[in-house]
C-alpha cells in the first residue's frame, strides 16, 4: 500500500495522501490499511481495484509488472514528487505493517519516505490530511499537527458553550484502544469546561481491544460494556468510541426501570440536524442554505420519518463513500449511518455565506456565530468519534437536553438484524439503494408478502462485502409484529421473528441444506 499510495500522491501532482493502518471495531488480531485522499476523504473509487490489483500479485515479479501496469493506465508523470503522512493505532501487528508500508514508500520515492504521524486515531490522520493540503489556501483547514486539531476542537466548544452551565462529567467507553490516549490529550485543553470519566482504556493487555467494549460492542449486544456495570447510574448518559474512535454510540439507563436505551447513529443524527435547522432558520438563512440528511436503508424507519417532516432525506447504498458523496450536494450536509459513523458536510458556498452574512438582529448574530463554530468543531472530513461527541454535547447544552429527553424525540420500529451463509452472495443484486432484490428473480415479491402482514413492516436483504452471506434486516410497528409472525404458533418470539422468517426464505431459496437449517429460520 505504501507503493500504492505514492503513485496516488503523484498522479495528483505531489499532494499529500494518507495511510491508516487499522481494522477499526474489528478484533485485535484483526488489522487493515485505509488509504486517504487529499481532502480527508476516503480514496477514490476508481482506485479502489489498483489496489485489488496490487495486493493480489502473488511475486515480486508480477508485483513490479502490475505496478508498471498501473502506471500506464493511470497515466501517471512517475517523475512527479510523491508526498505521504501515515499512522497505525495501537494493535501489536501495526508496527509491522508500518514497516512494511515504509519500504513501499521508499521504493516508489516518496519525499522523505514520508510523515510518521505516529499512534493516533484515523480521524486525526485525516484531518492531517487536509490541513496539509489546504495550508496556506482559501481552504486552509487549520493547523496540520496532532496539537493543533486538539486547539480547533477545544476553541470552538469553549466558544459553543460560552454562557451555559457546564456539561456534566462524562462517561467515555474507550475500547481499550487508541481513542483513549486521543482523549487524554485532549482533556488537557477543556479543563474547567469539560469533564472526560474515562473507562476501557487498558492498552497493555493482550486482546483487549474492541472486547466486550466500545462502540460496536454496544451496537451489537445493546447492553453496557461490562466494565460500566455499577458504575452509570439511571439517567446519567455515557458514549462509546471504537478502536480507531471513527465510530460513536450513547446509551443511558432508564431513570425509571433502569433498563438499557441506546441512541446510535440515527439519533445523534436527528438531534444533529434538527439543531442545525433551527439555527439556520434563526440566523435568517432559510432558503438561502439547502439542508439534507443522508441515511442507508439501515435507518431506522422511525427516524427516516422523523427526519423528513423537517428536512429532505435521501437513501443510498451502505458505505461511507455513498453517503459522503450524497451529503457533498447539499450546503449543509449530514450524514450518520446507524452504527455510530458520520459528520456533517458545509460546502464552499454555505462557508462563504457564514462568513459574509450580515445579521440584523442580536438573535440572528448569535445563531450565526453559532454555525461558524459548529464548522469548526466538526470534522467534515471523516466520522470522529471526539469531534461527534463534542457536538452532540453542545446540542444537547444548547437545548437543556437530558438523555431522556433526546431520546424521547421519536421511537425506534423494534428491528432485527440477521446473517444467512449462501454458496454464492454475487448472486444477489439489489435497486433502490440496496432496499429491494432485482435477483434472485422472484424472492424479492416473497419478501413483500410477507412483509405485508405486518403494520410498517419493512425488510430487505443485501449481500455481505467480505463473506458469502447475506444480511437480512427487518422491522415493524410494533414488538409484537416484528416477533409474533404467527400468534397460533407455541415457538418462543426468538423462533418466531419476522427477521427470521425471511433468513428463511433466503436460505432455502439458495438451496441450503434442510438438515442444517438453523431451527430458528421458521
Amino acid at each position: 500500500m505504501g507503493v500504492l499510495a505514492g503513485l496516488r500522491s503523484k498522479a495528483l501532482g505531489g499532494k499529500t495522501i494518507g495511510v491508516m493502518v487499522t481494522a477499526s471495531h474489528n478484533p485485535e488480531a484483526d488489522n487493515g490499511v485505509k488509504l486517504v485522499d487529499p481532502m480527508g476523504e476516503m480514496l477514490e473509487q476508481s482506485w479502489e481495484s489498483y489496489a485489488t490489483y496490487l495486493a493480489n500479485a502473488e511475486t515480486t515479479d508480477q508485483f513490479i509488472i502490475n505496478v508498471q501496469a498501473v502506471i500506464y493506465r493511470g497515466g501517471i508523470n512517475i517523475s512527479q514528487p510523491a508526498n505521504v503522512v501515515y499512522a497505525r493505532d495501537t494493535r501489536p501487528s501495526g508496527a509491522a505493517l508500518v514497516a512494511a508500508l515504509e519500504d513501499g514508500l521508499k521504493a516508489i520515492g516518496v519525499e522523505g519516505g514520508g510523515r510518521n504521524a505516529g499512534v493516533t486515531t484515523t480521524p486525526v490522520l485525516h484531518y492531517l490530511v487536509r490541513t496539509i493540503n489546504t495550508k496556506g489556501t482559501p481552504e486552509d483547514y487549520g493547523e496540520p499537527s496532532e496539537e493543533g486539531y486538539y486547539s480547533k476542537l477545544a476553541a470552538a466548544l469553549k466558544a459553543l458553550l460560552s454562557g451555559k452551565p457546564n456539561p456534566p462529567p462524562l462517561i467515555v467507553d474507550c475500547a481499550n484502544g487508541v481513542g483513549a490516549l486521543s482523549l487524554s490529550a485532549f482533556s488537557k485543553h477543556v479543563e474547567g469546561v469539560f469533564q472526560f470519566q474515562p473507562v476501557n482504556t487498558d492498552l497493555q493487555t493482550p486482546g483487549l481491544l474492541n472486547y466486550k467494549a466500545g462502540a460496536d460492542f454496544v451496537k451489537t449486544s445493546q447492553s453496557i460494556p461490562p466494565a460500566l456495570e455499577g458504575k452509570l447510574s439511571a439517567g446519567q448518559r455515557a458514549a462509546s468510541f471504537d478502536g480507531d474512535a471513527d465510530r460513536l454510540m450513547y446509551f443511558y439507563l432508564d431513570e425509571q426501570t433502569s433498563q438499557f436505551r441506546m441512541l446510535d447513529g440515527d439519533k445523534i443524527a436527528a438531534l444533529v440536524a434538527g439543531h442545525i435547522v433551527e439555527l439556520v432558520n434563526a440566523a435568517g438563512l432559510s432558503g438561502k442554505i439547502e439542508l439534507g440528511v443522508v441515511q442507508t436503508a439501515y435507518a431506522n424507519g422511525s427516524s427516516t420519518k422523523y427526519l423528513e417532516q423537517r428536512l429532505p432525506v435521501k437513501c443510498v447504498p451502505t458505505g461511507v463513500k455513498h453517503l459522503h458523496h450524497a451529503a457533498e450536494a447539499f450546503g449543509i450536509g449530514v450524514y450518520f449511518e446507524a452504527n455510530g459513523h458520520g459528520t456533517v458536510l458545509f460546502s464552499k458556498e454555505t462557508l462563504a455565506l457564514l462568513n459574509s452574512h450580515q445579521p440584523s438582529t442580536p438573535e440572528q448574530t448569535k445563531a450565526t456565530e453559532d454555525l461558524v463554530q459548529l464548522t469548526k468543531l466538526i470534522n467534515s472530513a471523516v466520522g470522529d468519534a471526539l469531534s461527534d461527541l463534542l457536538l452532540v454535547e453542545v446540542v444537547l447544552a444548547s437545548k437543556g437536553y437530558t438523555a431522556t429527553h433526546w431520546n424521547s424525540s421519536y421511537s425506534d420500529l423494534p428491528n432485527r438484524l440477521v446473517k444467512v451463509l449462501v454458496p454464492d452472495r454475487s448472486l444477489y443484486k439489489t435497486t433502490d439503494a440496496e432496499r429491494k432484490l432485482t435477483e434472485p428473480v422472484g424472492l424479492q415479491e416473497k419478501i413483500d408478502a410477507l412483509v405485508a402482514q405486518y403494520e410498517a413492516g419493512r425488510s430487505f436483504v443485501r449481500a455481505s462485502g467480505t463473506e458469502d452471506a447475506v444480511r437480512v434486516y427487518a422491522e415493524a410497528g410494533t414488538r409484537e409484529a416484528a416477533d409474533a409472525v404467527d400468534p397460533t404458533l407455541s415457538a418462543t418470539p426468538s423462533q418466531s421473528e419476522l427477521a427470521f422468517k425471511v433468513a428463511g426464505l433466503v436460505y432455502d431459496e439458495a438451496g441450503g441444506d434442510p438438515a442444517k437449517r438453523p431451527k430458528e429460520f421458521r
